[in-house]
């Protein structure tokens, strides 16, 4: 049978009016730990990761053994009672009572092994009639709800194999009758059989009868709701965890809409600067194409001057040997004056005009050169500028080209229609607001 269990009873702390304290040195003591410091075991090590993923103060569970003991859907501990015969026919002192003893040994040696989710903090053998407690805190783990290891005697029960049916056929009920088939098999291979006899229930009137068979239906019902609402549970934590994952995916979309706005807006602006830039690539070819003309131009009258020079010099004994660049003798009879006047001025004349139409080419082609390399050199700067910026634009190209590809794996994770979804909401959002402000205005103005 089960009880509620009385850990100071079950260690004899005080003693019942059904007890015997004479033979209370003749019980056993398997096993006696606080059941706080078993608490702190099991569950200290899943508190911390469940308080650690709380946002709010109010979820935090400072002590999880007095949540447990206030709260009303699990017990803290449960207690099992086997007992063979009574105090009439398996007395302590008797030998069949020092085999009851035996067998009960027997069977609570094997007990934690075969029940590895029902943690035994205390158990005790009374030799009062030889009967023992067992006293034990059952638990879950890998739990989606709460703290992923906690208390729950109908998820423990399942992990043994034990599964809900009938009201008379609960997890718990399944549980104890398997319990008793081990004691039985136990008391079998010592030579005693399970006598299984009728309760005193049928001596009692029919009216008691029927109470306490509604008693038992009660019961079985309250432990049916139990796990029911254990169950509504699970369902109600389910959905606060959807609704925070929606929540968090409503984070994420809000960020995907504006770094796809912030793309938007730079993708239009880098297509305003590449028309740009290929305007200005089309006015530097231009003026590349004419600054290559005024080059050849300039080639070609230094060209002249070169050829001109090359003339000068291949002909330069023309002005030793000609005539007409020679100063001719003065003659017998002509004076000083006349010499000067029709020979040497006429001559020094021409050879001005020659050195000065030359000087004025020659200042003329150097104001051409100069112009032309402070062109060139204007023309090679915005050129390096415009490479910069080129290179400046392509790295912006490159990271957008990543954040297109981070979009890429945001469509793969959550489905390119999730993510157009998210964004068209977002946009429907920002529109909706737009209108609000725009209402609120005109109302202000109308004020």
């Amino acid at each position: 049978m089960t009880g509620k269990g009385s850990v100071n009873h079950n260690s004899r702390k005080f003693h019942a009016k059904n007890t015997d304290p004479e033979r209370s040195c003749l019980n056993v003591e398997y096993c006696n730990e606080n059941i706080k410091d078993v608490y702190h075991e099991l569950f200290d090590e899943a508190l911390a990761r469940y308080n650690e993923k709380q946002t709010r103060s109010d979820r935090i569970i400072d002590d999880y053994y007095g949540k447990i003991c206030s709260g009303k859907q699990e017990k803290p501990f449960h207690e099992i009672i086997l007992q063979i015969g009574n105090k009439d026919d398996m007395g302590a002192k008797t030998e069949d009572g020092q085999l009851a003893a035996k067998i009960l040994d027997e069977y609570i040696q094997d007990f934690q092994r075969r029940n590895p989710t029902l943690r035994v903090f205390s158990a005790h053998l009374h030799m009062d009639a030889p009967h023992l407690h067992i006293d034990f805190i059952p638990y879950t783990t890998g739990s989606k709800r709460g703290l992923d290891t906690r208390v729950s005697l109908k998820k423990a029960l399942a992990e043994l194999g034990f599964k809900g049916g009938t009201r008379s056929e609960t997890e718990r009920n399944q549980w104890v009758a398997a319990e008793k088939e081990r004691l039985a098999e136990i008391m079998l291979q010592h030579g005693i059989e399970w006598e299984k006899k009728g309760t005193h229930e049928k001596h009692l009137s029919v009216l008691d009868f029927e109470k306490q068979e509604r008693q038992k239906e009660v019961a079985e019902l309250e432990q049916t709701i139990s796990g029911s609402k254990e169950e509504l549970s699970d369902i109600l934590h389910q959905q606060i965890a959807a609704g925070e994952e929606t929540e968090q995916i409503r984070k994420e979309g809000e960020a995907i809409r504006q770094e796809v706005s912030k793309l938007s807006a730079t993708n239009l602006l880098l297509k305003e600067q590449t028309e740009t830039l290929a305007e200005d690539k089309e006015k530097l070819l231009s003026e590349n194409e004419k600054l290559e003309k005024q080059q050849k131009k300039l080639q070609q009258e230094l060209n002249k001057m070169v050829q001109s020079k090359e003339v000068m010099e291949r002909n330069i004994h023309a002005y030793d040997e000609e005539v007409k660049w020679q100063l001719a003798e003065p003659g017998a009879l002509m004076s000083a004056k006349n010499y000067r006047d029709k020979k040497a001025l006429p001559l020094v004349e021409k050879l001005k005009e020659v050195v000065k139409n030359l000087t004025i080419k020659c200042v003329q082609l150097t104001e051409q050169g100069r112009k032309l390399t402070a062109k060139v050199d204007g023309q090679q700067k915005q050129i390096s500028r415009l490479t910069d910026k080129v290179m400046e634009q392509s790295d912006t190209i490159d990271r957008l080209q990543e954040k297109a590809v981070d979009l890429g794996r945001l469509e793969r994770h959550f489905g390119r229609e999730q993510v157009q979804s998210i964004v068209e909401r977002s946009k429907a959002l920002e529109q909706a607001e737009k209108a609000k402000k725009r209402l609120k205005r005109a109302f202000e103005m109308s004020r």
